[in-house]
């Protein structure tokens, strides 16, 4: 299961452990029992730190124990695929390692929980949004001993998945209740426990004064900061996830001198250019209020931590649009899905829609035509916008239906899950209903600029207005890349409008044209 080369990079990874590990194990019948044994064997033998325990059960399960106590982490999953840097990182967690570890502020609001909280997650070992929500929570009852937390493959547990009508993942219940649904960093998910559960007051810590900030730290923001700090300055990202949206892009092949990469890798280059300058890096981090006094920009977080500095770069990207019609909310991962590529294995041989026909629907119109029954896709203009060869490639397709000029008007559901979608023609103005087991909504990105729109001019996308160097009205505000006003959104385009944004708050700096 692990070939040499892995085993030979755990051995280096665990040379460092200082506890005692336990890989306790179900043994049964399953299939997947014989699976979950020879992976916890093969990494038992990377260190002398990792052992092995096997009980009986019928139920597929790993538990892991440090010096013979349990650490309220464990899987109801054979944790590979995806999910293999979970269990990884569990390790190293416990032992007080890895760079997904927070910061002391981050460690007290998690400490802060009252519980009991019995966390589950739902996940997919070939979701790339999986992990994420996996490795926090992981983090989080590792930090308090009040919370628990299990990673379960819906795969091996159909019908408890079914039971719960989980339609899309991650999806994680608390208590019995769903907490989240879908992509989240830690901030995020500490935010909902925190809103759900009694926890003690955390006194704010003074704020962190810098010369630079960045908020954010997909192409546009590393870019920033990197250009920054080889400016000299003491610059900090504040963001919540390295790479942005970056990671929900599975190829990429335009970014120029590079033929051929994925979001996860471009995600990871860029984290370690970053590490490559003395560059104070937050994650995790969910920007709540942009303030200014005396000239000094101020972020805070939903966790009370303020950053301060006297120029500010704003770098946040942009996340999927949602249709904003009734029902879109109650249905969110109970057939509404934003992910063809997570949630459509969910769907096989089902009806599904896509809603957009640009590059993005299209091409998950495609994915999902060998997975489901019908696909129909319903685009909103008169014609579709997505490039030939995919247009060619859909219609040649004889499970895909494509619907042109059709306004969603309504996500229908029956209370626990979606039954279809209300439409209306925009020629002829008649409306009907589409039965249907689920929905993908690609309508494109929306900027992230809500924390700044009240002090920031923004357009009718909620973009941010720039000029052409990436200043905006106020003196030493900057923002760059999917959050602006600047046309073209790809990657190349934002990193470049990063690197101009820092070169504009350089040489205003240096000119002392905010002061």
């Amino acid at each position: 299961m692990l070939d040499n080369n892995l085993k030979e990079q755990l051995r280096g990874i665990f040379s460092s452990l200082e506890g005692n590990y336990t890989l306790r194990a179900t043994e049964g019948t399953a299939k997947a029992h014989g699976e979950l044994k020879e992976l916890v064997t093969e990494m038992a033998s990377t260190s002398a730190h990792i052992s092995t325990e096997f009980v009986p059960n019928e139920t597929v399960r790993l538990e892991l124990l440090k010096n013979g106590v349990p650490t309220r982490v464990s899987f109801r999953a054979v944790p590979g695929g995806h999910e293999f840097s979970s269990l990884l990182l569990a390790i190293l967690n416990a032992d007080g390692k890895g760079k997904n570890l927070p910061d002391e502020h981050t460690t007290a609001v998690i400490r802060s929980l009252k519980g009991p909280i019995k966390l589950t997650t739902y996940m997919s070992l070939s979701c790339t949004n999986c992990p994420d929500v996996v490795q926090a929570l992981n983090v989080i009852a590792l930090l308090n001993p009040q919370v628990e937390h299990e990673a379960v493959d819906g795969s091996l547990f159909q019908d408890e998945v079914n039971s719960l009508n989980v339609q899309a993942v991650p999806t994680v219940e608390a208590n019995g209740k769903t907490l989240h649904i879908g992509r989240g960093s830690l901030d995020d998910l500490l935010e909902k426990l925190l809103s759900k559960f009694d926890h003690e007051a955390v006194t704010k810590a003074a704020p962190q004064k810098f010369d630079l900030l960045v908020a954010g730290a997909g192409p546009a923001g590393c870019a920033a900061a990197i250009y920054a700090a080889r400016k000299g300055q003491n610059v900090a990202i504040v963001a919540g996830r390295v790479g942005g949206q970056v990671n929900e892009t599975q190829g990429i092949e335009n970014l120029i001198s590079v033929p051929e990469t994925t979001g996860e890798q471009l995600a990871a280059d860029l984290k370690k250019h970053v590490d490559a300058y003395q560059i104070q890096l937050f994650r995790n981090r969910k920007i709540e209020k942009f303030t200014i006094n005396d000239g000094i920009k101020q972020l805070e977080t939903s966790t009370g931590e303020r950053f301060e500095a006297p120029e500010l770069i704003i770098a946040t990207g942009a996340s999927w649009r949602k249709l904003g019609v009734p029902g879109e909310q109650e249905y969110t991962g109970r057939g509404v899905a934003f992910c063809p590529h997570c949630d459509g294995p969910f769907y096989k041989d089902k009806d599904v829609a896509v809603i957009g026909g640009g590059n993005s629907g299209i091409e998950a119109a495609i994915d999902l035509a060998g997975i489901c029954k019908s696909v129909t896709v319903l685009e909103f203009m008169d014609e579709l916008k997505a490039d030939t060869v995919l247009q060619n490639k859909v219609m040649s397709l004889p499970n895909v239906t494509v619907h042109l000029h059709v306004q969603t008007l309504e996500a229908l559901g029956d209370g626990t899950k979606l039954t279809g979608l209300k439409i209306k023609d925009r020629h002829s103005g008649e409306e009907k209903s589409l039965l249907l087991n689920g929905v993908f909504v690609q309508i494109g990105l929306a900027a992230n600029s809500g924390p700044f729109a009240d002090m920031l001019t923004t357009n009718r996308a909620h973009e941010i207005e720039v000029d052409r160097n990436c200043r905006t009205e106020i003196p030493g505000v900057y923002a760059a890349g999917d959050v602006t006003n600047v046309a073209y959104k790809q990657i190349i385009i934002a990193m470049g409008e990063g690197a101009k944004a820092a070169l504009s708050a350089f040489d205003d700096k240096i000119r002392n044209k905010w002061k």
